[in-house]
């Protein structure tokens, strides 16, 4: 007994040094007033805690410490701001103020260090440039919409009469057609292979970053690995070649032959293309399924959004692709996508890295650390959202939402989503074909999960019929 006694007390001893040894290393700098809070373990930090009990982690912390707290998470120390003044002024502060992007290292090293939510200055401008040049209105009133509305009716194809799982359905539908925007691939094994690769490496974003077999990282990195190679030779393949093609990928070879603006190396291409499918498949298929679920639960919410698209399709051929007039004429399904990514919170927040010490509310955050710009809570504001736990989309109707100073779902400042416009069209172009051809009940018990991303673990099936 009295050997078991020893054994307890010195587990609890080493697990007290350990815990000390990380409070020394991070939280004590010298007249260095840093927020209060805890760094967790040495090398884990608190990430798993993190990651399992996100919103309550964020919460409690919150509670105790304020909303500015210091911990350990994704292998960076990190000072989380849950105030929404801070946040603003954070995303819209430029790199001179000591903040640039400062994404997890697992994402980084799996993106690429090119990747356009980690460069910053002149590169920054100009990948930030070659994308705009893709997506901007213009492209997508002439090029992208004509493209996403063909993928779009020849993917629902075949539903009637079937129970689909929609989180299955909406991840492909996204990833196939970016993959049909950006390079012009269509459904077919080269596609396939892409498309098991791309699943791993989302997958490893998202996680510590040791490389060791088995995990998620490494998987990430292997796959980031194979779908280098694999957009290598779609390169060379074009370069090789005298043929035109209508995509993105022949625009960003082209991009800067001009003189208008700096050229993209193939490396720099590459690692865009990787970050454009991996920030739209996220966000794309992950809204678009949870819109499904919104409106199944709210009858009302559906039949308004159902008469929107069938008043635009009294006009059109059953064949008639709908054109970017039809899109601006959608307020209430343009209220329907956002209410859906406030509600379900798709993105959780936003990271920044510090360049230089950065004194905030009378503590200083140091060089190096992350920010973790916690925009969730946010969205459940009573005073931005009354009775903010209901599902709502008139609400964005009444007064314009998108304009106020905390609206930060596509981030803010110089770092706004480039692809917000393109996004609510692929997830719009959805709504009008699904809508106006089918009726749907959900399928047995379907479990969503909110962090560390939205997903239904088990998928969302739905039961299909001619409308």
């Amino acid at each position: 007994m009295s050997l078991l006694l020893v054994l307890i007390s010195v587990v609890v001893g080493m697990v007290g040094l350990l815990l000390w040894w990380n409070e020394v290393r991070y939280g004590r700098r010298g007249n260095v007033c840093l927020p209060p809070g805890t760094m967790g373990w040495p090398l884990f930090g608190e990430t798993t805690e993190f990651l399992k009990h996100g919103p309550s982690f964020m919460k409690r912390k919150g509670l105790r410490y304020g909303r500015l707290f210091r911990t350990h998470i994704l292998g960076c120390p990190t000072v989380a701001c849950m105030d929404p003044e801070l946040n603003r002024r954070m995303l819209l502060q430029g790199e001179s103020s000591g903040l640039v992007p400062g994404y997890p290292q697992s994402m980084l090293d799996i993106l690429g260090r090119n990747n356009i939510a980690a460069v910053h200055g002149p590169l920054h401008r100009a990948m930030w440039g070659a994308i705009l040049g893709l997506l901007h209105p213009a492209a997508i009133r002439a090029s992208l919409l004509p493209k996403i509305d063909a993928f779009v009716r020849s993917h629902l194809d075949g539903w009637s009469g079937c129970i689909v799982d929609v989180q299955a359905k909406t991840k492909e539908m996204t990833l196939l057609s970016a993959l049909n925007q950006i390079a012009g691939i269509t459904p077919g094994p080269l596609s396939d292979t892409l498309k098991t690769e791309l699943y791993t490496l989302v997958l490893g974003t998202i996680s510590l970053p040791i490389n060791l077999l088995g995990t998620r990282y490494y998987q990430g990195l292997h796959a980031r690995k194979k779908l280098v190679s694999m957009l290598e030779q779609m390169i060379a393949e074009r370069r090789s070649s005298i043929q035109a093609h209508d995509d993105m990928l022949d625009a960003l070879l082209r991009s800067g032959d001009d003189g208008a603006r700096e050229k993209l190396s193939d490396e720099q291409i590459i690692d865009l293309i990787i970050t454009l499918i991996y920030s739209g498949y996220e966000t794309m298929s992950t809204t678009s399924m949870m819109v499904v679920k919104y409106l199944s639960d709210h009858p009302r919410a559906l039949q308004d959004l159902r008469r929107e698209h069938l008043d635009i399709r009294k006009g059109k051929s059953s064949e008639e692709a709908i054109d970017y007039e039809d899109f601006k004429s959608m307020a209430f399904t343009r209220a329907v996508i956002f209410e859906t990514l406030r509600l379900a919170t798709v993105v959780n927040g936003l990271m920044r890295k510090t360049t230089q010490d950065v004194e905030m509310n009378g503590y200083v955050i140091p060089k190096a650390w992350r920010i973790y710009v916690h925009t969730r809570e946010i969205n459940y504001d009573p005073f931005m959202y009354p009775d903010p736990t209901t599902f709502n989309p008139w609400r964005w109707l009444e007064k314009n939402m998108e304009s106020h100073p905390y609206f930060m779902m596509f981030g803010g400042g110089g770092r706004m989503c480039p692809g917000k416009e393109v996004g609510t069209v692929e997830i719009a172009t959805f709504l009008h074909y699904f809508v106006t051809r089918y009726r749907w009940e959900e399928e047995g018990r379907n479990t969503i999960l909110r962090f560390p991303r939205v997903e239904a673990p088990n998928g969302l099936y739905i039961r299909v019929q001619d409308y």
